[in-house]
């Protein structure tokens, strides 16, 4: 915090603060875009040596504990999966990520933008997720190199 006084007596009071990379327009970073609240369990897959570590530290920040990793046993109030054209079946990981997933959760995809190594098909995600039980709902561009597809379970109507 920076104090100024002026000469007619007046006090300032400003904040030194950080810019955050991955903040949005409004200031909320991504973890809040996403939905992550304090003592939120999220389940991350998939993480390489080619992620963004900024969004995962972000989200654990915000959810108050270390992101769990696929060989748990918790159910998650969400899942990150980062997913590059190679890693194999979609479908697969998408139903592998429901299985962790707490009714009202959603599944955070992470792939790389286009021009990147790995880059998906935004098409692939649009034909993988009902395939999966899912629906798509939004993306947006979480990092430089990375986008974010939230996916939910699709709701079953009533007869």
């Amino acid at each position: 915090m920076r104090i100024s006084f002026s000469k007619g007596g007046l006090i300032s009071l400003a904040t030194a603060e950080k810019e955050n990379p991955l903040s949005t327009p409004a200031g909320s970073g991504i973890a809040a875009r996403m939905g992550i609240e304090a003592g939120f369990l999220v389940l991350q897959r998939g993480f390489g040596e080619d992620c963004d570590s900024a969004i995962s530290d972000e989200i654990a920040k915000v959810s108050g504990s270390a992101l769990v990793d696929e060989n748990s046993q918790e159910v998650v109030d969400a899942v990150i999966t980062w997913w590059r054209e190679d890693d194999g079946d979609l479908v697969d990981e998408l139903v592998d990520c429901l299985t962790y997933l707490t009714e009202g959760g959603a599944v955070w995809l992470l792939t790389p933008k286009v021009g990147r190594d790995g880059h998906v098909e935004p098409s692939d995600i649009k034909d993988a997720a009902p395939t999966a039980g899912l629906s798509l709902t939004s993306t947006f561009q979480a990092s430089k190199d990375w986008i974010a597809t939230r996916l939910v379970a699709r709701k079953i109507g009533k007869k």
